[in-house]
């Protein structure tokens, strides 16, 4: 059942058969709610129809000269092509000038037509102009420019219907504008929601209060949700960009015990000022371009990744099948970025029967549970191939925190309980491999000294994160590897 199919409870009740919705969708609230990993940014996507229609406009200009052949081209004077330059470059600059691309907030699709009639039509008539100022306009001229006003019409037209569905469906699926949960039905609540309908460039879909009992029922028709601590565990978190508490500083107090209970959190937090986000966050994920720049990364390496390991995943596959009855793979739910549940895919390594899929009991030396082949795969961790898939998919990196599996106990104890900022491991995509690997962590965290060294590492790695730090940690991870002799995987 989707969130949206949430049956209504009270304000601050236990969310209604675990999805925690309560049924009141709001103002804000898209189809469907997409994890953060999936967001779109509006200005990257403005600037890629942008290049869109730089593309139908200067192909339409080539197509127009090419109707004619090369004969008539080199005997036309020079003069000829000027018409259809200058209607080129003024279409351009009417169209960045309306700055009207698809990816604008304007929702309708007439306006992206409209403006790229009007560019046509402007540019149509500068070319002309420029016809009529040439000393002898040639057959070769006035053709060019009527070819290049049906070509370019109908370039425009489609790009701009094409981007405009892109856009209204990744708009329905809520992958454009971020996700916010604001923390306090306060006024400054109510004063960045009616800004936020007014704009639309957040979409707030609820509020969280440690008085809602007492407090409104919604603002602005935002649905107060609950408490602080229905937040911590609340099912939608994944979906969300950030959170905002909108107390007012000035209830130091408060606001000191808010961001303490909420630091526990991976969604970026920040605190409300004057009806502006302050700086004050503990979120640690990328800028926008470097993470272009790692996802750039991983689909490249991955890819030739996948294209090297091919013969050798073969042969780990039939050796499977040859050393026991099951499944060659074995699929398990992690956490991935921002606490979003994901299938992390290994090649099996276990007895089917012994299979434990929340890791309840980690593996040990003798480990019975272990096959013949599973023992050789998990010593040089051939096991983990199968997740350059995950990498491909999107849903990890080649270098970040590694996967736990939901649930993964320590010592009979819930790993996640041990270190309270355990869950900042997740303020980035997990990774293949990571710093906490190369530098000795490998292989199971059976004592909370271990886990507490893997979490430590793990948000070393995330504050120092860059393109080349990730590269220089996928060149030693097989060195690494190998000189960690004695550990249990």
């Amino acid at each position: 059942m989707s969130l949206a199919d949430a049956p209504t409870t009270r304000a601050g009740a236990a969310p209604a058969r675990g999805d925690g919705w309560n049924g009141r969708r709001g103002p804000f609230r898209p189809e469907t709610l997409s994890a953060t990993r999936k967001r779109l940014d509006p200005a990257r996507l403005a600037r890629g129809f942008r290049a869109l229609d730089a593309l139908a406009v200067t192909g339409g200009a080539l197509w127009a000269l090419g109707a004619f052949d090369v004969p008539t081209l080199l005997r036309a004077p020079v003069g000829s092509l000027v018409p259809v330059v200058a209607a080129s470059l003024a279409c351009l600059w009417v169209l960045r000038l309306a700055g009207s691309a698809p990816a604008a907030t304007q929702q309708r699709l007439a306006p992206h037509i409209a403006c790229a009639v009007l560019a046509v039509s402007a540019a149509v008539l500068v070319g002309k102009g420029m016809g009529m100022a040439l000393p002898h306009t040639s057959p070769v001229a006035r053709s060019s420019l009527e070819h290049w006003t049906l070509a370019v019409t109908a370039a425009l037209l489609a790009t701009r219907t094409l981007g405009w569905s892109l856009m209204a469906r990744w708009r329905r699926q809520g992958r454009l504008t971020p996700n916010v949960i604001v923390v306090g039905a306060t006024k400054g609540a109510e004063g960045l929601i009616r800004k936020a309908l007014l704009t639309r460039d957040l979409a707030i879909l609820g509020i969280f209060d440690d008085r809602a009992a007492r407090g409104p029922r919604d603002i602005e028709g935002v649905p107060v949700l609950g408490t602080t601590s229905a937040l911590l565990t609340h099912p939608m978190l994944p979906t969300i960009d950030r959170i905002i508490v909108t107390v007012p500083p000035s209830a130091e107090g408060r606001v000191r015990d808010l961001m303490q209970r909420l630091r526990v959190l991976p969604n970026a937090v920040t605190l409300l000022m004057d009806e502006t986000v302050s700086g004050l966050s503990v979120d640690g994920r990328n800028a926008d371009d470097s993470a272009a720049a790692k996802r750039g990364q991983d689909l490249v390496i991955a890819g030739l990744g996948l294209i090297v390991a091919a013969p050798l995943m073969a042969l780990i596959a039939l050796a499977i099948r040859l050393d026991s009855q099951g499944p060659v793979f074995f699929r398990q739910k992690r956490h991935g970025f921002n606490n979003e549940t994901i299938t992390v895919w290994k090649f099996r390594s276990m007895r089917v029967e012994a299979a434990d899929t929340k890791a309840e009991r980690q593996v040990q030396v003798g480990d019975d549970r272990v096959t013949r082949v599973g023992r050789i795969i998990r010593k040089l961790s051939l096991d983990e191939l199968p997740q350059l898939f995950n990498v491909i998919a999107g849903e990890m990196s080649l270098v970040g925190p590694r996967p736990h599996a939901i649930g993964m106990k320590t010592q009979g104890e819930d790993s996640a309980r041990i270190v309270a900022e355990y869950a900042w491991r997740h303020r980035m995509k997990p990774g293949l491999t990571g710093w906490a690997q190369v530098n000795g962590s490998v292989g199971a965290v059976d004592t909370p000294e271990a886990v507490r060294r893997r979490v430590a590492l793990d948000i070393d790695y995330i504050g120092r994160q860059s393109f080349w730090l990730d590269l220089w940690i996928i060149a030693i991870t097989i060195p690494a590897l190998v000189s960690a002799r004695g550990v249990v995987r």
